[in-house]
């Protein structure tokens, strides 16, 4: 499909803003590129809208961790350990939207988000924080927590078109305790090739609309670029509740959309 010049100019230079902020935050950018296709009428159901951003969440993620690559800001063996489930999440989630309805499973998607919105909103480090792992279990749990974390990651990011770093970021945050920004830049190192996996899955189904996603994948290449820069000069109190209001923003958007 031919796309006109302004559409292409539309989403360039919203992608070049999601991706900035996205990167800032270890998200794709798809729980804002998502409403953009969606509500913009861009696309005309809700696979076709999570298949085109999924694809554009692969370039968001490459960019903004040879970014964070640069600041040593990865941690390469968590990273590992969470990719085997995030890309079958991701391919399972992918193969999901054609077979089920995705209204009930979007308002269970945002009521499962609103513990790490209030927790990440209050700013506090993960010592203070309920139901917080930090430091009590190690070994094979830590494993299996980091494996549950992957696997729910990636069926999120494949059935909603979104990175997965609503998922990752607040659950290795929050429930393992790890620093803000290690979860950020781990969280993007992880998604692209789980958003690979998805954005095949998508295509072979027929939701991938690649002229959609062109002006969309230069924008967040140039704009993920932005995030990594900024990371480090915000305090990480601040960086948490900024965090938690994107989350509350996704949340309630899942919500929303589950009961249309």
């Amino acid at each position: 499909m031919e796309l006109h010049v302004g559409v292409f100019l539309e989403l360039f230079f919203a992608a070049l803003g999601i991706g900035g902020f996205a990167s800032l935050l270890g998200l794709g950018g798809g729980v804002f590129m998502v409403p953009l296709l969606s509500l913009g009428g861009f696309v005309a159901t809700m696979p076709e809208a999570a298949g085109t951003s999924i694809a554009a969440v692969v370039f968001t993620s490459l960019s903004s961790s040879i970014a964070y690559a640069l600041k040593r800001k990865i941690t390469i063996k968590l990273g590992l350990l969470l990719m085997p489930t995030t890309i079958f999440g991701a391919w399972c989630g992918a193969r999901l939207t054609g077979v089920i309805d995705t209204h009930l499973l979007s308002i269970a998607f945002g009521i499962f988000l609103l513990y790490p919105v209030l927790m990440m909103l209050r700013g506090k480090p993960p010592k203070e924080i309920p139901f917080s792992l930090r430091g009590k279990v190690s070994g094979l749990p830590i494993y299996a927590i980091t494996a549950a974390i992957g696997l729910i990651a990636g069926t999120a990011s494949g059935l909603f078109g979104i990175g997965g770093g609503t998922v990752i970021v607040p659950s290795l945050s929050i429930f393992l305790g790890l620093d803000i920004i290690i979860t950020i830049a781990t969280s993007l190192f992880v998604m692209a090739p789980s958003a690979l996996m998805g954005s095949y899955q998508h295509w072979v189904q027929g939701n991938l609309h690649p002229e959609l996603a062109l002006p969309l994948i230069l924008g967040l290449v140039i704009g993920a670029q932005i995030g990594p820069r900024l990371g480090g000069r915000l305090p990480k109190k601040r960086l948490r509740q900024l965090f938690g209001i994107v989350l509350l923003y996704a949340a309630i958007n899942m919500i929303l959309k589950g009961v249309r």
